[in-house]
């Protein structure tokens, strides 16, 4: 059995042949040209799946941006990037055209399955995935079930508050958590404090430096991340939280840091148990956990 994976974002579409046992055997990208619109979107999701289409294809997967309700795989919110898209039936579509069960999911879901199937929560039963990103994406697994919430938005972890009259936000709203721990918030704090504008490979570089100012951006930015985190493992008392996104990059002395000043804030009785890992899967979770989704719908 094989699955055509295909992950959505605002900017690139990657995509995958995938194996029953999570083995890519075939990938590509291309630009999704979102200012399109969702028609042009459809006629390029058609060519993947034409070029992989053979009598092994079982379903086909998609990882999407945007709300989206994972029992129907219809688009029910998010923000406009590709014109057309909310309210698109694309499973109701896809599965009407190719005759083969289909799945849509959002996009940080399927990576957090595609991390509980092949990478960093294998055997968890309870963990939450974020992205730190341009913003901050959450997916929330109990008892081995994605728990989507009673409208399909759960995990917008990015937008709950953590400081009142704070910092605005791109959804409208001030003193969100993504307008504080995302790493677009990084560069900004480190551009209002110095004036210069670097990226976050630069300003990682310069803490390693010993640049006194620049360690004290980042500190406070790691900061502001675990105070997130704490609020999430106050609720959600999880065994495992799993942090993808381009930090990850930054390997094991960032998260020995986020560890240390998390466990500082933490009681005994949520600490216990409870660890930190980078995501593992990198730019393949998407199609990973779109195929697990798949799989497991299958069965």
């Amino acid at each position: 059995m094989k699955v055509i994976a295909i992950d959505i974002g605002g900017t690139g579409i990657k995509y995958a042949l995938v194996s029953a046992e999570g083995e890519i055997l075939d990938s590509g990208e291309t630009l999704t040209e979102a200012s399109k619109g969702v028609e042009s979107l459809l006629w390029k999701i058609d060519m993947i799946v034409d070029e992989y289409m053979d009598d092994e294809v079982c379903g086909i997967a998609v990882s999407g941006t945007g709300q989206i309700d994972g029992d129907t795989g219809t688009v029910i919110g998010g923000s406009n990037i590709i014109p057309g898209w909310i309210s698109t039936p694309l499973v109701n579509i896809l599965e009407k055209k190719y005759k083969l069960p289909a799945v849509l999911e959002n996009d940080v879901n399927c990576a957090a399955l595609g991390e509980k199937w092949l990478g960093a929560a294998r055997d968890r039963k309870n963990f939450l995935c974020l992205t730190l990103g341009t913003g901050i994406g959450g997916g929330i697994v109990l008892d081995n079930k994605l728990f989507r919430g009673e409208n399909y938005v759960a995990g917008e972890f990015g937008h709950f508050r953590i400081k009142r009259d704070g910092r605005a936000c791109a959804c409208g709203k001030r003193g969100c958590y993504e307008a504080y721990a995302s790493t677009s918030a990084l560069l900004k704090m480190f551009r209002e404090a110095t004036g210069e504008s670097l990226d976050g490979k630069e300003i990682f570089k310069r803490y390693k430096e010993e640049d006194n100012e620049c360690i004290e951006i980042v500190e406070d930015w790691i900061d502001y991340i675990t105070d997130g985190l704490e609020t999430l493992a106050y609720i959600f008392n999880p065994s495992l939280i799993v942090i993808g996104g381009g930090v990850t990059k930054q390997g094991e002395w960032l998260l020995k840091k986020i560890e240390k000043k998390l466990n500082k804030k933490l009681g005994p009785n949520y600490k216990k148990n409870l660890s930190l890992a980078f995501a593992e899967l990198g730019n393949n979770a998407g199609v990973l956990g779109a195929t697990y989704l798949l799989l497991d719908k299958i069965r």
